[in-house]
């Protein structure tokens, strides 16, 4: 495995962390937590799916949100190797979390059952291109 494989390897592996914490944060209601969990394993998958693209390069990794997620529209979503319905819930889990982490009042269960469903379904979507991209 070379070096740009392994981070991208590390990043899946990360986003799968914070997936796992954002299902267990939900399944105890604690909706602030769980938002910003299912945030970051977006996040994390996002990386691993710009590095394994190319679009990204381990001693150049994307270091705002804004960017990262323009970044994977720009490249991915519309270059047509992420269906957009993936790109719109990035842009909607990010969102969700800033409300989770900076208004006065926590999420409703509901929103947060979303966000956790829409991570899950990023995740493995980003999975799989990976998968599926020729070594």
């Amino acid at each position: 495995m070379n070096a740009s494989a392994a981070v991208v390897a590390g990043y899946m592996r990360k986003a799968e962390r914070a997936l796992g914490e954002a299902r267990l944060l939900l399944s105890q209601q604690a909706t602030e937590g769980a938002c910003s969990r299912a945030y970051y394993a977006m996040h994390d998958a996002a990386h691993a799916a710009l590095l394994a693209t190319g679009h990204e390069t381990p001693d150049a990794i994307i270091k705002t949100h804004h960017s990262l997620i323009a970044e994977f529209g720009k490249r991915l979503v519309r270059g047509g190797q992420i269906d957009a319905a993936h790109g719109r819930a990035f842009n909607k889990v990010q969102d969700i979390r800033l409300l989770a982490d900076y208004s006065a009042e926590p999420p409703p269960l509901d929103a947060t059952q979303g966000a956790v469903e829409q991570a899950e379904a990023f995740v493995a979507a980003i999975r799989s291109m990976i998968v599926a991209r020729p070594a």
